[in-house]
């Protein structure tokens, strides 16, 4: 059972924004400066040319801490590789299983959904990801062809 002392702490910590480190705004503020999507090993050039260069696993790590506070969204590709982004940027793709390429659907088909009632009042909702899978128009035409 949890006491009035850690229902007051965790109400704290859940109203509260989360701290984060310097490399952590570093990676989140490069993240912003992009338009689309980057890998860990994408942010770790950008950032090997600057002044404020940092190791590989230093970035994936911070990039799981920023994942974990909800401040940043991952995408995993069927290659492996995970993609991120800002929460506040919504996204969402069609990935063919084949070849790997996505292509980014126009506007958000989720903004329309509404949670369940029971649900939205007992969890605070801080971003959706939402991504099709299927084949792309060459790899269709490719197992047809064969």
């Amino acid at each position: 059972m949890v006491s009035k002392r850690d229902q007051t702490q965790i109400l704290i910590m859940s109203t509260s924004k989360p701290e984060i480190t310097k490399r952590q705004q570093q990676l989140l503020d490069e993240l912003k400066r992009c338009t689309d999507e980057l890998s860990g090993q994408e942010l770790h050039r950008q950032l090997h040319n600057g002044e404020k260069a940092m190791g590989l696993t230093t970035v994936y790590r911070n990039l799981q801490q920023l994942v974990k506070q909800g401040l940043i969204r991952s995408r995993h590709l069927p290659n492996g590789e995970v993609l991120y982004a800002p929460v506040e940027r919504d996204i969402h793709h069609l990935t063919c299983v084949s070849c790997g390429e996505t292509t980014q659907l126009q506007g958000c088909p989720v903004k329309t959904m509404e949670m369940p009632k029971k649900a939205s009042q007992k969890f605070e909702l801080l971003f959706h990801t939402l991504e099709y899978f299927g084949l792309c128009q060459n790899c269709s035409q490719e197992l047809n062809a064969g």
